[in-house]
């Protein structure tokens, strides 16, 4: 079986470790129904469902988006961060999770696990950024109303991933496949045009968190690392709940007149499945110059 079939066979599971795509769709899964579990409990409270939903809005769902009046949003710093997890209708929710769910297999597929979150993040809290302060620079251009969802970290994975692979194919059954730049140009026509009637303010934001994106892996390219910090931080704060383990005292027994018996790996099918999972988890960059003569010696062989 040659290298190259074996590589897509790595699929993007519920089972497999620090798989960053499932975290950020059930973070939005969760949140999703957190919010409607209280928005039920506000109109079984009230009589009135236009007072309920008003009451809702003021009440809760204000200290979790963007608000577009800007004290409001300093005032409220956290919502600069919860806002791209906020989903009040199910169809909205659900586009983006879709969106989000083909952009990043084919982005955790080519580079890894630890991009997507840092890309979804940084297209999430740039978006906010220029939505925030282009209300406080151009009041009159000022949308009355709040910004939720995660439709903007979504434009950033996907300029990203396009950026990254732009004749990346898929459903190659359909005339050779689609390439994703052109999946990606639709994407950007539909959100343009959800988005369209939230103020020019808006439509800039977005435009520069798909922006970040591109920035992100031309960088990345040169090796620039941008979320490098991020997984450090994440990798720090996981560990400090977990007790250090001690390292076991490894001994050796054996005759005075023979060397100790050590273990050592002469499987070539085991090696290639070492640094396929190597290639998955930390993407194709971290293999080093050994590892990747194996693999390219393995591919002009069946192993």
């Amino acid at each position: 079986m040659k290298v190259v079939h074996r590589q897509y066979k790595n699929k993007i599971t519920l089972g497999q470790d620090n798989n960053s795509l499932v975290w950020l769709v059930a973070i939005n899964g969760v949140m999703f129904v957190m919010v409607m579990i209280i928005k039920v409990i506000y109109q079984l409270s009230i009589d009135s469902n236009i007072t309920a939903e008003e009451t809702f809005h003021r009440e809760f769902l204000q200290w979790l988006s963007l608000s577009s009046v800007p004290m409001n949003a300093i005032t409220r710093p956290w919502t600069i961060f919860s806002y791209m997890f906020v989903h009040e209708g199910f169809w909205d929710l659900l586009t983006t999770l879709l969106w989000l769910w083909g952009f990043g297999f084919i982005l955790q597929s080519l580079s890894g696990n630890n991009k997507m979150i840092p890309l979804y993040l940084y297209g999430g809290f740039i978006a906010a950024i220029i939505f925030v302060a282009g209300n406080s620079i151009f009041p009159a251009l000022q949308h009355a109303g709040v910004f939720m969802g995660g439709s903007a970290a979504v434009l950033c994975i996907a300029i990203a991933a396009t950026t990254l692979a732009p004749n990346y194919r898929i459903f190659p059954m359909i005339s050779g496949g689609i390439p994703l730049w052109l999946l990606t140009a639709v994407f950007c026509i539909i959100d343009l045009m959800n988005i369209s009637s939230g103020g020019p303010v808006l439509l800039v934001a977005h435009a520069i968190a798909g922006l970040a994106g591109f920035i992100f892996i031309t960088e990345l390219n040169k090796g620039r690392d941008w979320g490098a910090w991020m997984n450090r931080f994440a990798w720090w704060f996981d560990n400090l709940f977990k007790p250090e383990k001690k390292p076991m005292s490894q001994k050796l027994f054996y005759k005075a007149n023979r060397q100790p018996y050590v273990k050592i790996n002469t499987s070539p099918q085991q090696n290639l499945d070492e640094i396929l999972d190597k290639i998955n988890q930390k993407g194709l960059d971290s293999l080093t110059e050994a590892e990747r003569d194996f693999l390219n010696k393995a591919s002009q062989q069946d192993l």
